[in-house]
């Protein structure tokens, strides 16, 4: 359970991070300027557990993969989109960052209510109004790959057990 940030439509990936951050690729470091050119205070105020709520087309833009790495770094628990730029939504779950599109979830979330995201059901709870919504979840492989952290990691373990 987090607390909601609420973004618009064509949030792209140098809004996420910005290219003037990319000198370093540390996820501390690039945590520590997520999302400041939509919102200075998020990632100050952002806390383990939050959620991200976005329109249209989030993480549109370049294929840099720091991207979803800047939110997964962030302590972020998911993305709840309308739909996201395709790189964007293949990098975020090459790195394991939970993402689901539920355009009904963005139109009754506003920012600061507190957000309960069930990953395996694909059930979205608005705990601050009482609401439920049912995204896609995503097949039991993809979970997995999400849980181990990664494709990376998904496949050392598939190999390990091999």
């Amino acid at each position: 359970m987090g607390k909601a940030w609420k973004f618009g439509h064509d949030v792209d990936t140098d809004v996420i991070i910005p290219a003037r951050y990319l000198n370093r690729s540390e996820p501390e470091h690039l945590a520590a300027h997520c999302m400041e050119d939509a919102d200075a205070s998020f990632a100050q105020n952002v806390r383990e557990g939050d959620i991200i709520v976005a329109g249209k087309n989030f993480g549109c833009g370049s294929s840099r993969e720091h991207a979803p790495l800047a939110i997964k770094a962030a302590k972020v628990k998911a993305v709840i989109a309308e739909s996201y730029g395709r790189i964007f939504f293949r990098n975020a779950l090459n790195i394991g960052m939970p993402i689901l599109e539920c355009p009904e979830a963005v139109a009754g979330i506003d920012a600061g209510d507190e957000v309960d995201v069930d990953l395996q059901s694909g059930i979205i709870s608005n705990l601050t109004k009482g609401t439920t919504y049912q995204a896609r979840p995503f097949p039991p492989f993809m979970q997995e790959l999400i849980k181990v952290g990664g494709l990376i990691p998904y496949v050392k373990e598939k190999n390990k057990n091999a």
